[in-house]
C-alpha cells in the first residue's frame, strides 16, 4: 500500500512515522519547504520526501493520501487526486484505526483549544492515561505510534473534520459555532456549519455530544437534523437549565449527568469571563461522564492556568494591563475578549482578513474602546468600520511599534488588548509568534 502524504510539517511527518510502522511505502510531499527538524526525523526513518513541489508521478500513484489541513480542497494535486478516485484522508482518519483509546472530540469556532487542555487538565490530574492531540501537542498519529494511551483528548478543527470518513468520538463537543475560514467554504456559512457536525455523524446511541444550547447556528442546525444525531445530547448553558446538563443557578455551576450531580461555586473557578464558563461546563461533563471524583474535577477547576495567547495577562506596567489574545483570529473570539474587559481598553487588532464583518462589536467597541491600534498590511475594513467610533485611530507596521505607541495612548487603570480578529500572516509566522512578539515588546517597554 502505497501512502503520500501532503504536506511536510507535524501532523504528515506523525503520519509518516505511523504509516512506516504499519508497513506502507510512505511518500511525502510538500509544496514549500520542509523543517529541518521534521527533515531530520524522515531520514532517520528511511522515509521518502521532497519540497518545494509535488511530483505528480510520485503523487499520484498513491493508494491512500494523508492531506494536512492546511492544503486545501481547491488545490491543484488534491483535485487531480479526487478525479483519479484516490481517497484523500486526514491524520485523524488515518490514526484513529490502529489505537483502542476512548476519544474526546472537541470542536467549534472558539474556545476549542481552551476546553481540550482544561478536559486534558481534568482526565490527567484524575490520573487516566491520556494523551493530548489534534491542533494542539504533538501530532496524534506520531503519538499513537510511540505511546499507548487509554483516552485521547483531541482539538479538531474543521479542516480535520472535512477529512473524516469513519472516525468518532465517544465524547464529542461543539463549544460554539459563528463564521470562521469562510474562504474554505466557498464563503458559504452553511457548508461551515455542516463541517462542524461531522463530529458526531458516525457516533452512535453510546456516545455523548455536548454543546452550547444557547448558540444559535447550533440549535438550528440540531432542531432540522434531529434524524442525523445517534448520540445522547449533553446542554449546557448560562441561561437555561436542564433534567441533564450544564447550567448556572444562584452563582453555582450544575452538573447533571447520568443521575448524578456536581456543583461548584463560579467564583472559585479559576478561568475568567463568561465564555470560559462554558468551557469549564463542557469540560466538566466529560469528567462527570467519565465519572471522575468531585474532588478531582473541583481541585482541576480552581488551579487550570489557562492557555497561552488566550486572554493571557502579560504584565502590568505603570498600572496599565497588557493582555495577549493572539489567538483570537476572528470576530467572535474578540466579542468574547471585549465582553470581558472592565477597563477603557486600547485594542490592537489587524492581520489578513478572513472575510470578517465586525459590526457585531460595534456595542462593545463604543462602550470599552478608547484607542485603536491596527496592525496588519491592510486596515481599510476596520478603519471603515470604526473610523467614527473612536476618538484615536492608528496605523503601525511592526509590533514593537505597536505596543509603544499603546504605551503613549493608554493611561493609569486603562488595558492594552492585543485581540487581532483576525489570521497572522501577513506580519508573523502564525498567531503565537504574534503573541511571542507582543509579549516581549511589552517586556521591553
Amino acid at each position: 500500500m502505497r501512502l503520500v502524504i501532503l504536506g511536510g510539517g507535524e501532523s504528515g511527518v506523525g503520519t509518516a512515522i505511523l504509516g512506516k510502522k504499519k508497513g506502507y511505502d510512505v511518500f511525502v510531499s510538500d509544496f514549500g519547504k520542509i523543517k529541518d527538524s521534521y527533515k531530520e526525523v524522515l531520514i532517520i526513518n528511511g522515509i521518502a520526501w521532497e519540497e518545494e513541489k509535488h511530483t505528480e508521478d510520485l503523487v499520484l500513484n498513491a493508494d491512500l493520501v494523508m492531506k494536512s489541513p492546511g492544503i486545501p480542497d481547491k488545490s491543484p494535486i488534491v483535485k487531480q487526486l479526487r478525479k483519479k478516485g484516490i481517497p484523500v484522508i486526514s491524520e485523524i482518519e488515518f490514526a484513529a484505526p490502529f489505537t483502542k483509546a476512548h476519544f474526546v472530540g472537541i470542536t467549534g469556532s472558539n474556545g476549542k483549544t481552551t476546553t481540550t487542555m482544561l478536559t486534558y487538565h481534568l482526565l490527567k490530574t484524575a490520573g487516566l492515561n491520556v494523551g493530548l492531540a489534534g491542533n494542539v501537542g504533538k501530532s496524534f498519529a506520531w503519538q499513537v505510534a510511540d505511546n499507548n494511551y487509554d483516552y485521547y483528548v483531541i482539538e479538531l478543527s474543521s479542516f480535520q473534520l472535512d477529512g473524516i470518513v469513519e472516525f468518532k468520538p465517544d465524547i464529542a463537543i461543539i463549544t460554539n459555532i459563528s463564521p470562521d475560514h469562510l474562504d474554505r467554504y466557498d464563503y458559504k456559512y452553511q457548508n461551515y456549519i455542516e463541517s462542524k457536525f461531522r463530529i458526531t455523524m458516525n457516533q452512535t446511541e453510546k456516545d455523548f455530544l455536548i454543546y452550547d444550547a444557547n448558540d444559535e447556528a447550533i440549535s438550528e442546525w440540531l432542531s432540522k437534523n434531529k434524524d442525523k444525531v445517534k448520540a445522547k445530547l449533553i446542554p449546557f448553558s448560562l441561561t437555561d437549565e436542564f433534567t441533564e446538563g450544564a447550567y448556572l443557578k444562584n452563582n453555582k455551576m450544575e452538573v447533571k449527568i447520568n443521575q448524578e450531580e456536581f456543583t461548584m461555586e463560579t467564583e472559585y473557578i479559576a478561568l475568567e469571563g463568561k465564555h470560559n464558563l462554558k468551557n469549564a461546563m463542557a469540560a466538566t461533563s466529560v469528567a462527570k461522564i467519565l465519572q471522575i471524583r468531585k474532588e478531582t474535577i473541583r481541585e482541576s477547576l480552581s488551579n487550570f492556568q489557562g492557555v497561552e495567547h488566550r486572554l493571557e495577562k502579560v504584565l502590568k506596567i505603570q498600572n496599565v494591563q497588557y493582555i495577549n489574545d493572539s489567538k483570537a483570529t476572528n470576530v467572535n473570539s474578540v466579542f468574547f475578549a471585549l465582553d470581558s474587559m472592565n477597563t477603557p481598553t486600547v485594542w490592537i487588532v489587524g492581520g489578513v482578513d478572513k472575510g470578517n464583518d465586525y459590526h457585531e462589536l460595534m456595542s462593545l467597541v463604543r462602550e470599552k474602546v478608547k484607542a485603536i491600534i491596527c496592525l496588519g498590511v491592510d486596515n481599510k475594513k476596520i478603519i471603515d468600520t470604526f473610523g467614527n467610533v473612536v476618538d484615536i485611530m492608528v496605523e503601525v507596521n511592526s509590533m514593537v511599534e505597536a505596543v509603544r505607541m499603546a504605551q503613549r495612548l493608554s493611561e493609569k487603570g486603562d488595558t492594552v488588548l492585543l485581540s487581532p480578529a483576525c489570521a497572522s500572516f501577513d506580519l508573523f509566522e502564525n498567531y503565537e509568534d504574534r503573541g511571542r512578539q507582543f509579549k516581549q515588546a511589552v517586556k521591553n517597554l
